[in-house]
C-alpha cells in the first residue's frame, strides 16, 4: 500500500503536497559529538560505576549507564522533562549514542531510576565530577579560583521543603553553586529560609582538601559577594592559608573612613566633565578595617566611583596584594561571568526544572543540568575559535540541532545530514578530532 499524499497551497504554479514516507529522521544528529566527548571523558561510565542498582538483575533491561547517558544527553538536546522519552526512546540518533539498537527506556522507568535517587548518589555524582576536574589539567595549576553564588529556582507546586523568600518574593529553592574558571564543582540544593551561606563553608573546606591531595601547593582564592562575608569562613581561610577576595557590606563605619577622599575624586569627576568625558570617575583606595565581630583588622578595597547620579562606592575585603584597581575590576568583578554560566544551567539545561516530590530526584536533575554543561564545556574545549565564546543555547542550535535521515542495517548505521547546514565543515572538524577511527 503506497503511503497516503496530502496537498498543501500550490507555489508560483507548482503543486505542494507530503508523505510519511521519508525514512527515520532525527533531529539531533549533532548528539554523536556529545557521544565522542563522553566517551573520551568517560564522565557516564565513571559515575554509573559509583551507583548502586539493587534491581533484580534477570529483570533489568536497561542499566544504570544506559539510563544514565539517556537523560544527559536528550537534557543536553533541549527535552527537559521525563515526559518527552516516551517518544525520545525510539529515536534512532538517540539510540546510537546510548549504544543500543532498540526502543530506550520509557518515562516510568527513568521516574523510577530518579526517584530511588539518595544522597549517596549526590556524593558520588559531585566525587566524579571533582575527579574530572583534576583529569582536565595536564599539569598542576599554580592558581585556582573558586566562585561561590547561590541563585533561586522558583517553585509552583507541592514540592518538599518549599519556602517564601523576601528577597525573590516567591517560593523558591536557594541552591550553591562553586565554579572553578568555568568548570562547575558544586551544585548543592538548598531550602530557601536560610542564610545565603549557609554550608558555604563546609563545602569550601571539602574543596580544598580534595585539591590539595592533589596539588599540595597550588594558590587557592575563594571569591564571593557580600553574602560570603561571614567571619567563620575568613577565619578558616587565614587558618588554612586559602585566600580570599569577597565583597562587603557598605555600612556607616566603612563609608565613614572613605569620606575624606570622596571631594577629590569628585573634583576630578568635575574636571573629566568640562573635558567632554562623560563617563563615570573611580578612585581605589586600600585601608585596614575591623568589624566589631571581627577578631583581627582585614584590608578593604574601596571602589568609590562617582557617576551622573552621583556617588556609588563599593567594599572588598581581601588578602591578595598589587593593584587595588585591578584585583577589584579584574579578579573581583570576574565573578560576573560565573553568573553567566549559572543561567546556562538554568535557561538552557534546566536546572530550575525542579518538580518533583522527592528532595533527592530534584538535587539529582540540578546534578544532570551540571554535567550536561561538562560535556559541552568539554566539546567547547575542540572547537574552532569562533565556536568557544558561544552559549550553550547556539552551541546547541549549531552543532547539535541537525537533521539527518538514518538508516541501520546489520553492518551499519547511517546518518545522512543535512547537506545545507551552515556549520557542516565545523561538524566534519570536530568528528575527525574526536572520533577514534
Amino acid at each position: 500500500m503506497l503511503p497516503q499524499s496530502f496537498q498543501f497551497s500550490p507555489l508560483l504554479r507548482r503543486t505542494v503536497e507530503g508523505q510519511f514516507s521519508g525514512g527515520h529522521i532525527t533531529s539531533d544528529a549533532g548528539l554523536l559529538l556529545l557521544r565522542e566527548v563522553d566517551r573520551q571523558m568517560q564522565l557516564t561510565r565513571n559515575l554509573a560505576r559509583r551507583l548502586s542498582d539493587d534491581r533484580q538483575s534477570g529483570k533489568v533491561q536497561h542499566g544504570i549507564q544506559a539510563m544514565l547517558q539517556q537523560r544527559l544527553m536528550a537534557i543536553a538536546a533541549g527535552y527537559e522533562d521525563l515526559n518527552d522519552h516516551d517518544r525520545l526512546r525510539a529515536d534512532y540518533a538517540l539510540q546510537t549514542v546510548v549504544g543500543r539498537l532498540a526502543p530506550l527506556a520509557s518515562t516510568s522507568t527513568l521516574y523510577r531510576f530518579e526517584a530511588k535517587t539518595d544522597r549517596r548518589a549526590i556524593i558520588e555524582a559531585h566525587r566524579t565530577l571533582w575527579e574530572q576536574f583534576i583529569a582536565s589539567h595536564h599539569r598542576p595549576p599554580k592558581r585556582l579560583v573558586l566562585d561561590f553564588d547561590a541563585t533561586d529556582i522558583p517553585l509552583h507546586g507541592d514540592q518538599p521543603e518549599k519556602f517564601f523568600h523576601g528577597y525573590y518574593d516567591h517560593y523558591c529553592y536557594l541552591p550553591l553553586y562553586v565554579f572553578c574558571d568555568r568548570f562547575p564543582l558544586v551544585a548543592y540544593l538548598r531550602q530557601s529560609k536560610i542564610d545565603g551561606a549557609r554550608h558555604a563553608g563546609a563545602i569550601l573546606k571539602l574543596l580544598v582538601t580534595f585539591i590539595r591531595q592533589h596539588w599540595p601547593k597550588v594558590q587557592i582564592i575563594f571569591r564571593g559577594d557580600s553574602g560570603f562575608c561571614r567571619q567563620l569562613i575568613l577565619n578558616w581561610c587565614e587558618r588554612h592559608s586559602v585566600d580570599y577576595l569577597v565583597g562587603i557590606a557598605r555600612n556607616k563605619r566603612l563609608e565613614a573612613l572613605v569620606k575624606p577622599m570622596w571631594r577629590h575624586v569628585e573634583k576630578r569627576h568635575q574636571q573629566r566633565r568640562q573635558q567632554g568625558d562623560e563617563g563615570s570617575t573611580r578612585w581605589f583606595w586600600r585601608y585596614r578595617y575591623r568589624a566589631g565581630s571581627w577578631r583581627k583588622t582585614r584590608d578593604v578595597i574601596a571602589k568609590m566611583e562617582v557617576t551622573d547620579k552621583g556617588r556609588n562606592p563599593r567594599f572588598v575585603v581581601t588578602t591578595l596584594t598589587g593593584s587595588d584597581a585591578e584585583l577589584y575590576c579584574r579578579e573581583y568583578c570576574a565573578r560576573g561571568d560565573m553568573e553567566n554560566r549559572i543561567k546556562d544551567q538554568q535557561l538552557d539545561l534546566f536546572a530550575a526544572r525542579t518538580p518533583s516530590k522527592h528532595w533527592w530526584s530534584n538535587q539529582w536533575r540540578l546534578m544532570l543540568s551540571m554535567l550536561a554543561f561538562v560535556l559541552y564545556e568539554k566539546l567547547r574545549e575542540f572547537c574552532s575559535r569562533k565556536y568557544r565564546n558561544l552559549s550553550v543555547h547556539s552551541l546547541r542550535l549549531r552543532l547539535i540541532k541537525i537533521a539527518a535521515v538514518v538508516t541501520r542495517n546489520t553492518r551499519r548505521i547511517r546518518f545522512l545530514l543535512n547537506e545545507h547546514c551552515p556549520d557542516q565543515q565545523e561538524f566534519i572538524r570536530l568528528t575527525q578530532t574526536l572520533s577514534p577511527g
